[in-house]
């Protein structure tokens, strides 16, 4: 390929829908900075989250930055987190509200989070360590995982599932 050659430009198909850019624009951000903070900062209150495990869920801000919008969030200031922040906190509230739908008590669905797990996506360890180990990827992982649970893709086996005993040929009766 030349130098001025331009690269092919991937095709996005008809009717697959786009995220609309407006969502990132300043003045959505704006508006969705400070409840977003203070709904995260309430998870992470009835969580237990640590100050560290805070700062690593947001993405590793400054301490001193995390503070400045904590307070700013509990007095209604307005501030402007940028998008990757706020896609974090959108993960949280996704992974609270999937954990409220799925399990009757919110300490149920805090068990659920800090329990080993036999998925192969956490592999032995509990949901709570891909929250809180700081990469955005993680953090959608257990999001997608509980959003596929509440729709009845995947879950941990209950009892009936575990003593459950596959049918086979001799069990097909023909008259």
């Amino acid at each position: 390929m030349t130098r001025n050659a331009r690269k092919p430009q991937p095709r996005i198909a008809e009717g697959v829908p786009r995220l609309e850019q407006a969502r990132f624009e300043p003045a959505n951000r704006k508006r969705l900075s400070a409840p977003g903070m203070r709904t995260f900062l309430a998870i992470a209150d009835l969580w237990g989250l640590t100050e560290q495990e805070r700062l690593r869920v947001l993405g590793y801000p400054p301490r001193s930055t995390y503070h400045k919008w904590a307070k700013q969030a509990r007095e209604h200031a307005e501030f402007t987190l940028d998008a990757d922040v706020l896609t974090r906190m959108s993960a949280i509230l996704g992974i609270y509200q999937a954990l409220r739908i799925l399990y009757p008590t919110e300490q149920a669905g805090l068990a659920w989070l800090r329990s080993p797990h036999g998925a192969t996506v956490f592999g032995g360890h509990p949901p709570m360590d891909f929250v809180t180990d700081g990469t955005q990827d993680s953090l959608l992982m257990v999001r997608r995982f509980l959003d596929a649970a509440r729709g009845g893709l995947y879950m941990e086996p209950n009892a009936a599932d575990r003593d459950f005993v596959p049918y086979d040929d001799t069990d097909i009766r023909f008259s």
